[in-house]
């Protein structure tokens, strides 16, 4: 399908002809993933996005394939969190068959280290279903860290990769993805919006999802801003080691290491309250750098060979809104994942899309509802 990359106003064009589509408003990991599961179920699909796909939070981010210490949060993110990583493998295989492009899934594990209170850690992983021992791989043995927690059944994604397998994916399976093409108002009627406008045309409508991030507390023209989400920055380092030095996911007191198959070696990442700015400062990048190298001795002399920072769409607890808009009957919200967009995509589209179709819910929707997360505070 070679015009997904037509400007806004010859899809409006088109878009005219078309019958019984959702129009889905953001083509981050949130939306592509719903847009997925909405054409694996036979829906016809847009998708708009105000820059170029997936290059947010998405992009951004590690794609650890957990909660980095999972029995630290509610219930509500364990139960997308495991759900989605127990889907994870499959998932993946199916949109890398369709795609032909490589996502890097590597369970590779996680080791944990100075863990508070490791026996009541290990209890819930047993509680969970979740693989948890306290030893840890040989190699890893002259680390220091106090208890340690291995967590072999941990997996990640390359980020950029996995949205690139996605937004292809989706194209090929009939979707429509509208890039730099920002939806800047709604005409609606009746609980019902018909139509999404942008800057150079306008896209009717049957269902609409919005997914927009770390933008959703920002609200549409016409419709009331998603509570409690707020962008949230995080900034990361990019280091060049041989392949093989590390190979499990390493985590301690809030930083953590995640390597690529290629020697490649993350470091992150910062949670800071600093509104749209994304930009990264050389006081964070000596921290993050020295930290890194406190954990592993062999990042000491070598120079980051990349820096940036992305925009996290931060929820209290991490916990997302899934559910349809309280002022419109056809408009869903799938947003505020925080940390774990990447981790919980599976489940939350998958929630999203029992909830357009009315089917029974996978799991229970009541802490993602639109009343739940304004009854959350920060």
């Amino acid at each position: 399908m070679g015009h997904e990359n037509n400007v806004c106003i010859q899809g409006a064009r088109r878009w005219h002809s078309l019958t019984g589509h959702t129009l889905i408003v953001g083509a981050g990991i949130s939306g592509l993933s719903v847009a997925w599961a909405l054409l694996q179920r036979g829906h016809a699909v847009t998708v708009l996005d105000r820059g170029a796909a997936g290059r947010e939070s998405s992009w951004a981010g590690g794609g650890i394939l957990s909660p980095l210490l999972p029995w630290d949060y509610a219930e509500p993110v364990s139960a997308l969190a495991l759900r989605s990583m127990a889907a994870y493998a499959g998932w993946v295989a199916d949109i890398e068959s369709t795609s032909r492009l490589d996502a890097e899934l590597w369970q590779c594990g996680m080791l944990a280290l100075d863990v508070a209170a490791p026996e009541q850690a290990l209890a819930w992983c047993a509680a969970h279903g979740m693989a948890a021992l306290r030893d840890d791989p040989d190699a890893l043995n002259t680390l220091g860290g106090g208890h340690r927690i291995w967590l072999p059944g941990v997996a990640q994604v390359r980020n950029p990769r996995l949205v690139a397998a996605l937004r292809a994916a989706v194209v090929q399976s009939g979707g429509a993805i509208h890039e730099h093409c920002p939806a800047v108002g709604v005409v609606a009627r009746n609980r019902r919006v018909t139509a999404v406008q942008t800057p150079t045309g306008t896209f009717q409508a049957d269902n609409v999802v919005l997914a927009t991030g770390a933008w959703s507390g920002l609200g549409l023209a016409e419709l009331a801003a998603t509570p409690k989400i707020r962008p949230m920055r995080g900034q990361m380092l990019l280091f060049k080691l041989a392949p093989g030095v590390l190979n499990t996911v390493l985590f301690r007191h809030g930083l953590y290491l995640i390597p690529r198959r290629d020697g490649h070696v993350l470091a992150g990442s910062t949670i800071e309250d600093a509104g749209f700015d994304n930009t990264t400062d050389d006081a964070t990048r000596q921290r993050l750098h020295a930290d890194a190298a406190a954990l592993l001795p062999q990042l000491a002399d070598l120079q980051p060979i990349r820096h940036w920072a992305g925009l996290r769409p931060g929820s209290p607890d991490n916990i997302p809104v899934i559910d349809r808009h309280p002022d419109f009957d056809n408009v869903l919200i799938n947003a505020g994942h925080f940390r774990y967009g990447v981790t919980m995509a599976p489940a939350s589209a998958e929630l999203l899309v029992n909830l357009m179709e009315g089917a029974a819910p996978a799991l229970d929707p009541a802490p993602y509802r639109w009343q739940a997360a304004q009854a959350r505070a920060w």
